[in-house]
């Protein structure tokens, strides 16, 4: 395994990585050879790709301005993030160091999703826009999970040890199936949003939810008048 792997390595293992889920829409190109990457990574590829394309999938269910399904595989920042985060997840979860947070970051600079590696994330998940939207390493997102632009599902505080230093314990929401939660909200803390539940916009939630919810902020009326 290479100590540092090089940015045009990472991005040649995208680029393979494209070929191998969309191959009707990326060319084939070849795996980097010198990466060295373990062979039980590759044996997760299949995987990977089913992941991948219920992703895509779960944006035509639920954006009606899908024109078709080449559109979000060529155009929709979500797809580019998780070419990246599926894989990285996988790398994670193999203890290989480095590789799965610059792939993250990688696809972090371009679309503006940051994602931690270590998160769990299920099948067809679906993030509509998604600028500044943060998921951070001890997450667990369910099945059919949607947000919109500027979710953050956070800490809210940290315990430290002897010596002052961060403890990594979990402390990321858990967001179970069928969980929608629209633009602008923190989900902040070790809490857990129970299956289809719909969390609106600018909330911030410190509190479990439970399953079957609806979860408003309210705010103050608006008033509009002649000037």
């Amino acid at each position: 395994m290479l100590n540092i792997p090089t940015i045009g390595q990472l991005k040649q293992l995208v680029a393979h990585l494209q070929g191998v889920i969309f191959p009707e829409y990326f060319p084939a190109v070849e795996a980097p050879a010198d990466l060295c990457l373990p062979e039980a990574f590759w044996a997760e590829i299949p995987s990977i790709v089913r992941l991948v394309n219920t992703d895509v999938d779960a944006v035509l269910h639920n954006d009606p301005a899908v024109t078709d399904r080449g559109e979000v595989i060529l155009s929709y920042p979500l797809t580019y993030e998780m070419v990246h985060f599926r894989p990285a997840h996988v790398l994670y979860q193999l203890g290989v160091p480095r590789i799965p947070r610059m792939l993250t970051e990688l696809a972090h600079a371009r679309t503006g999703i940051d994602i931690h590696p270590a998160a769990t994330i299920g099948d067809y998940f679906c993030i509509d826009h998604g600028t500044g939207v943060v998921i951070g390493e001890t997450a667990i997102i369910g099945s059919h999970v949607v947000l919109y632009q500027g979710v953050t599902l956070g800490a809210r505080n940290f315990e430290y040890d002897a010596q002052g230093r961060p403890m990594d314990k979990p402390r990321h929401p858990i967001l179970e199936d069928r969980v929608t939660v629209y633009s602008n909200t923190s989900i902040l803390g070790r809490v857990t949003i129970g299956h289809d539940t719909v969390i609106g916009g600018n909330v911030w939630l410190t509190q479990d939810v439970p399953a079957n919810s609806v979860v408003l902020q309210t705010t103050p009326e608006i008033r509009i008048k002649n000037k």
